[in-house]
């Protein structure tokens, strides 16, 4: 394992992340993990952050906000393609995504939620802001584009409590 700081992280991970090849993950008593392709990272509350955007009728959703923390393990690899598109397309509420669909949990360093052994990237967060986004505080254009069936995302800020290579 390699530590790594934002700084060193933050330009692998955007591009990763554009390219859907991130999983958040979250823990409890069944794990779930889906593909994200938004989210963003930064620096807010003199911490460095790790943002995601869930929509509220994912599984993922429901325990991402009873856990209180979360990770994001990301990868270039090209044969790990078909497990993105997995995690993407299923839900954890039918399919125990750990459970011989080559995606492996790994015990995380300092949160409970665990780290996705495949991905080579990963970034270990504690929620500290919920923030539901609304069509009124919303630019009407994407409003339009993204979300006209009105089922808008939460972002989840996280701060990072670990980014390290494996």
């Amino acid at each position: 394992m390699k530590k790594l700081t934002l700084t060193e992280a933050i330009a692998p991970a955007t591009e990763m992340l554009m390219k859907g090849r991130a999983l958040l993950t979250v823990g409890g008593e069944t794990p779930n993990t889906m593909t994200i392709g938004w989210g963003f990272i930064g620096y807010s509350w003199n911490k460095p952050v790790f943002c995601v955007v869930v929509r509220k009728q994912r599984h993922t959703h429901d325990l991402l906000l009873t856990e209180g923390n979360f990770t994001v393990s990301l990868s270039m690899d090209e044969n790990l393609k078909p497990i993105f598109a997995f995690a993407g397309a299923e839900s954890g509420r039918d399919t125990d995504k750990f459970s011989g669909h080559g995606l492996t949990m790994e015990k995380a360093q300092k949160v409970n939620a665990p780290i996705v052994k495949e991905c080579t990237l990963h970034f270990e967060c504690v929620t500290r802001l919920v923030q539901e986004m609304t069509e009124e505080r919303m630019d009407k254009e994407i409003s339009a584009r993204v979300y006209p069936m009105k089922d808008f995302h939460t972002m989840v800020f996280g701060e990072i409590v670990d980014i390290y290579e494996t």
